[in-house]
């Protein structure tokens, strides 16, 4: 009986340990400031490439936005959108030439969204997206939309209005 107590006490702890694990691998500070995505989904320069693998942005020709802007236009591809850590906003471009921005938290169990991808924002918690256009969920736990973010731009440049 003693072996049961003990076997049942090792797979109870070995449960647990992987619970945590996820947990930590959920909140990990490894991501960038500000992130730009294709709408194939496949990352752009200073994020992270569709594999999961980190880029490094400057090496590969981005240049960072100035002092208080939130991204460039000309970093945002029409579909996508860059993710501002800092801020936690998203800031996309449904359509050529529009821009939109949206608050970076998952409206379900407020996560921070982690990627742009087919005109779709993505939260990794529980897999919620939601609509470039309008913020509006489309899969999902969360029946929420993103709250919309005021903007403004001037010449190339996009800051919070």
């Amino acid at each position: 009986m003693d072996q049961n107590l003990t076997r049942r006490h090792a797979l109870s702890t070995a449960a647990l340990a992987g619970v945590g694990a996820a947990v930590a691998a959920c909140s990990s500070g490894t991501e960038t400031s500000a992130r730009n995505v294709s709408p194939a989904g496949t990352q752009a320069a200073g994020g992270e490439t569709a594999d999961g693998k980190a880029t490094d942005g400057e090496a590969a020709g981005e240049k960072p936005a100035a002092a208080g802007a939130l991204a460039k236009k000309s970093d945002i591809p029409v579909g996508g959108g860059v993710i501002v850590k800092a801020e936690k906003v998203v800031v996309v471009q449904p359509e050529a030439g529009t821009f939109k921005a949206y608050r970076a938290i998952c409206t379900h169990e407020g996560c921070p969204v982690k990627r742009v991808r087919d005109g779709l924002i993505v939260c990794p918690c529980h897999n919620s997206t939601f609509s470039i256009a309008d913020g509006s969920p489309q899969k999902g736990p969360a029946k929420k939309a993103l709250a919309e973010v005021h903007i403004s731009s001037e010449g190339d440049t996009i800051t919070l209005a």
